[in-house]
């Protein structure tokens, strides 16, 4: 499962625009056999509020979507651009040093269910390439929802790459708007398995906004003042989509204000902070049912949800196992999801597959992406 090759060409960037809809998370990634992986430089563009709230709106069916879409989609395939440029130049790096810009995309619909599934990821590759003067692979997710998968998640292949252990059984754990998990067997022989576990931070996002005007509950320290509502969980976990076998993904345009407004309605005795207080035991229960099952050694959180220091406490006290952020293997939180799809740039020039059936539920590993040539 390595890489080989120590040219400067093997250097990959990657940008990753979450569900949580915050801002672009920009890598300088070299990979190879030893170390796997090094980081270069990361850089971090924040979405303003404004921009943010049109992204948000776009998640959520409406008027004039594909007006506004289109006018998005240019906007941020500019933001993208300038996001790889800022990373390459702090990375000391020269535009033909880069193999390639591997960009996930703005995720607007994951619509994986029906007779006609689809996912829809915006940031147009041609003028990222166009801009940055690098070959871009992007539209990742499509080629696997086309061999019959959900086309989520795709971090779990990367996950194996990089975390793989010998002695240990390990569960990671993402969250961002949409928590998922990938579960690692130390038997190399045993299948990967990952699936999206349900909301991560946005409904705590939603809700807070909705009640305090701020954008998240920084390290959950509003959550921290209330208290479970045991009545609303239980309601909340009514929810059809925990109980589905995976393979299985889901998206924000499911869990949505007024999924969550609809529930509240049958509470009216919750308030604020006690609601925050049991989205999060939400977030952190559903994750740990998600692999209870499993003979998991350790659990090691990513994503923007590893710092909200009360989900973490949530999650150390249902998993009742040890509990650590990617920190500990040797990656912030923040940087695995950008690092992955620079990875994944890497396994599509090279033509090898990007996917994991066992995940996805694609009928075949398939190589993943288009490729946007720099010239």
């Amino acid at each position: 499962m390595g890489m080989d090759g120590a040219n400067m060409a093997d250097h990959f960037i990657g940008l990753m625009s979450g569900t949580s809809a915050d801002g672009i998370d920009a890598v300088v990634a070299r990979f190879s056999d030893k170390p796997r992986l090094r980081i270069l430089a990361h850089h971090h563009t924040p979405y303003g509020a404004a921009l943010r709230a049109r992204i948000l709106a776009l998640m959520t069916p409406g008027d004039d979507e594909i007006d506004r879409m289109g006018a998005l989609e240019t906007e941020l395939a500019e933001m993208f651009a300038a996001a790889a440029d800022s990373v390459r130049v702090a990375a000391n790096l020269r535009r033909q040093d880069i193999g390639a810009i591997g960009s996930h995309g703005q995720t607007l619909r994951h619509r994986p269910g029906g007779s006609h599934a689809f996912t829809l990821q915006i940031g147009d590759p041609s003028r990222i390439a166009e801009r940055t003067g690098i070959t871009t692979v992007a539209d990742f997710r499509r080629r696997d929802m086309a061999a019959g998968g959900q086309g989520a998640p795709l971090v779990p292949a990367f996950h194996r790459w990089l975390f793989w252990d010998e002695r240990h059984n390990r569960a990671i754990a993402n969250i961002g708007g949409i928590a998922n998990v990938t579960l690692i067997s130390r038997d190399p022989s045993v299948p990967v398995i990952g699936f999206d576990t349900g909301p991560g931070n946005a409904l705590l996002d939603a809700w807070i906004q909705r009640s305090l005007g701020l954008p998240c509950d920084t390290g959950g320290a509003w959550a921290a003042q209330g208290r479970l509502h045991a009545p609303l969980l239980a309601t909340l976990l009514q929810e059809p989509y925990f109980a589905a076998a995976p393979p299985k993904s889901t998206g924000r345009e499911h869990f949505t204000m007024a999924w969550l407004e609809a529930r509240l309605a049958r509470h009216p005795d919750a308030a604020g902070a006690d609601v925050q207080a049991t989205l999060t035991r939400l977030t952190a229960q559903t994750i740990v049912a998600a692999i209870g099952h499993a003979d998991m050694d350790e659990l090691f959180v990513c994503g923007g949800g590893s710092a909200n220091d009360s989900l973490m406490r949530e999650l150390r006290m249902l998993l009742a196992r040890p509990v650590d952020t990617t920190a500990a293997l040797g990656l912030a939180p923040d940087l695995v999801e950008p690092a992955a799809f620079a990875w994944l740039a890497a396994q599509t020039l090279g033509g090898r597959p990007g996917n994991l059936p066992s995940v996805t539920g694609a009928t075949h590993a398939a190589v993943l992406g288009g490729i946007y040539a720099a010239t």
